[in-house]
């Protein structure tokens, strides 16, 4: 029976692009959302099935106890960490509530302008078409606007480019005189070729101006149990969060993910090993094609770009889902030069990811460079 939404491929394609989440319900390989395939292990569900009556029937803890419990996990006091709903209930606490004037590189992740009051929000440009950050650029601005609240998402998302460790800690530098804010996202870090040369969280103590951001869906795999985290040790901004956080923000089911996951560290570290090596074939069979610029990726996805002739990126994905069933994203309407242009893929398995690539040679034409 056709879901009641759409009665044929092109009609789903609609119904879907319209869509931000549930994906799962609709049948189609989904190569739009950015998360880790190989966690959680399944012996986690088995713990959420053998303690389902107390998941369910009973309160979660509340913030004090969530902080500890991330704290176990990241190995940092509980007074620096506020625990949210996914990131976004952070992101939307700190764009809509704390900062009066935010500025973030473009393009990025939309959430943080799209959070903010309107003409509160300023869109910086990232180099093009390196779309590399310059912090020194970067940091001119945010003072020449008087920005209460800088971000930088590293490795960023659309582009899946990290920003060097040594650029963010001069950037941090640049904007502590200036009673700015640094919000450093590393939602994606653990997809990095080594996390820790990338990572500033140890450097926090050494910056009263940094916070991290994390969100637990993209590593973890977990988007649907919803949990984020921010760490500092800029103990009026956390406090400042904490107060715009429900008292019982976070559910069972993330309450006993946080619990159980220290068990896990060695199979976390191999799942994110395996996206890597995926990841890395699929930018090599990408990259093979004489008519996409393929960006080297940091993250678990791949940012690429369409000759100016031929099919754009909207073109593209909606051929893909019709004559495919396969569903990536394009960049139409993100704030870049060229965004219809411009493609954003998830890696998923080697055999997914060997499938697309299949799907993608048989629209465009298979010219190896």
């Amino acid at each position: 029976m056709p879901n009641p939404h759409y009665n044929n491929q092109a009609e789903k394609y609609d119904y879907i692009s319209g869509q931000h989440g549930g994906y799962y319900r609709h049948d189609f390989i989904d190569h739009a959302y950015l998360y880790n395939l190989y966690f959680p292990p399944e012996e986690v569900f088995t713990c959420f099935k053998n303690k389902i009556h107390d998941l369910v029937l009973n309160y979660p803890v509340a913030q004090d106890v969530l902080a500890n419990l991330v704290g176990n996990l990241i190995d940092q006091p509980p007074e620096r960490i506020v625990v949210g709903n996914g990131a976004a209930e952070l992101i939307k606490i700190v764009s809509g509530q704390i900062s009066n004037r935010l500025i973030v590189p473009v393009p990025s992740f939309n959430e943080y302008v799209n959070a903010a009051p309107k003409d509160s929000a300023i869109e910086f440009p990232l180099e093009w078409p390196s779309f590399q950050l310059d912090v020194d650029k970067f940091a001119a601005h945010s003072i020449k606007a008087r920005a209460d609240v800088a971000v930088v998402v590293t490795p960023n998302n659309p582009t899946s480019i990290a920003v060097p460790k040594q650029d963010l800690v001069r950037l941090a530098k640049k904007l502590a005189n200036h009673d700015c804010l640094l919000i450093i996202d590393e939602s994606f870090i653990d997809f990095t070729k080594n996390p820790d040369q990338f990572s500033m969280e140890d450097e926090i103590e050494q910056y009263p101006n940094i916070v991290i951001f994390k969100s637990m869906s993209k590593a973890y795999g977990i988007c649907g149990i919803r949990i984020g985290y921010l760490v500092t040790i800029n103990q009026k901004f956390a406090n400042a969060v904490r107060q715009g956080v429900h008292i019982w923000n976070i559910n069972g089911f993330a309450e006993e993910f946080l619990r159980i996951l220290p068990d896990f560290r060695e199979d976390f570290v191999k799942s994110c090993n395996q996206v890597k090596k995926d990841r890395d074939k699929l930018y090599e069979n990408l990259n093979a094609f004489s008519q996409l610029s393929v960006y080297k990726p940091d993250a678990n996805f791949i940012f690429c770009r369409l000759p100016d002739d031929g099919l754009n990126a909207p073109q593209l994905t909606e051929k893909l889902f019709i004559d495919h069933n396969m569903y990536i994203k394009h960049c139409q309407g993100k704030t870049m030069p060229h965004g219809d242009r411009f493609l954003r893929i998830a890696s998923r398995t080697e055999e997914e990811n060997t499938n697309l690539v299949d799907a993608m040679a048989s629209i465009l034409g298979y010219h190896n460079k």
